[in-house]
């Protein structure tokens, strides 16, 4: 079983940055991505960002040249870094973990930019 916790967001000017941590705990073993999503009020749940233990990643288009992904996989940990953020990346942003075909959530953190 895999456990998925979230650390950061908060509140931020437009411009600003901030950044988003996610580590993966339990049974966490051989090639596995993680990643976030994220979800505004009336709208569905979207791909941010998502990267592989082998290196690949994949951005929104309206996150690319903002936001980077990295892993740590000595950590089972990902990071979010968001730069230039805008009042419309205002969501739940929420990690996840896909180990072995089985895809595990965070309970989600907010991310709110606002002047």
């Amino acid at each position: 079983q895999v456990q998925v916790v979230e650390s950061g967001g908060g509140l931020v000017q437009p411009g600003g940055s901030l950044r988003l941590s996610c580590v993966a705990s339990g049974s966490v073993f051989g090639t596995y991505s993680m990643g976030w999503y994220r979800q505004a009020p009336g709208k569905a749940r979207a791909l941010v960002a998502a990267i592989t233990t082998d290196g690949r990643t994949e951005y929104t288009p309206s996150v690319k040249g903002r936001f980077t992904i990295s892993i740590d996989i000595a950590k089972n940990t990902v990071h979010l870094q968001m730069n230039a953020l805008r009042p419309d990346d205002t969501a739940v942003y929420y990690c996840y973990a896909a180990v072995n075909h089985v895809t595990t959530w965070g309970q989600g953190t907010q991310v709110t930019v606002s002047s």
